[in-house]
């Protein structure tokens, strides 16, 4: 592949915003005392309540590729910490479902609250199309990296 190509310019650019999201993610979870999955863990939480997925520590140690036992630690942990609670389902009393507490939300917006600021206002210096041409962009290539991520 051409290094210098449009397409490589964009795999480049993609990178370094990742990495500028993993440093972010890396403070934010050296300043409340966390692992990096901790904080993983805490965000595809709150996806899933945004998608109205239920969360149950199986389903997140999915997303984690965490064995049971490493799930359990980690909601411990989360549990223990505050941040994240158990609760029954009320239509299947044998299922746990996992919530993200207040208390980690709060901090959530504490930290990520100013660049997510920045963030809406730079996407919106952007015309309705090219916003639907980026989001086109960044969910193609999350589904990319998902199927070789899966393979």
């Amino acid at each position: 592949m051409d290094d210098r190509s449009p397409a490589m310019g964009l795999v480049h650019l993609l990178r370094a915003v990742t990495v500028e999201f993993d440093l972010l993610g890396a403070e934010f979870a050296a300043r409340n005392g966390l692992h990096p999955t901790d904080v993983r863990a805490l965000i595809h939480l709150l996806d899933a309540a945004r998608a109205g997925t239920p969360a149950t520590p199986g389903w997140l140690g999915g997303q984690l590729r965490l064995n049971s036992a490493g799930t359990t630690a980690l909601v411990d942990r989360l549990e223990r910490l505050g941040l994240v609670r158990r609760s029954r389902d009320t239509s299947d009393r044998r299922r746990v479902l996992l919530e993200v507490e207040e208390k980690a939300t709060a901090l959530g917006w504490a930290f990520f609250g100013p660049v997510i600021g920045e963030v809406v206002t730079v996407a919106e210096g952007f015309e309705q199309g090219e916003l639907e041409t980026v989001r086109r962009f960044l969910t193609s290539v999350r589904e990319a990296t998902a199927r070789v991520r899966s393979v």
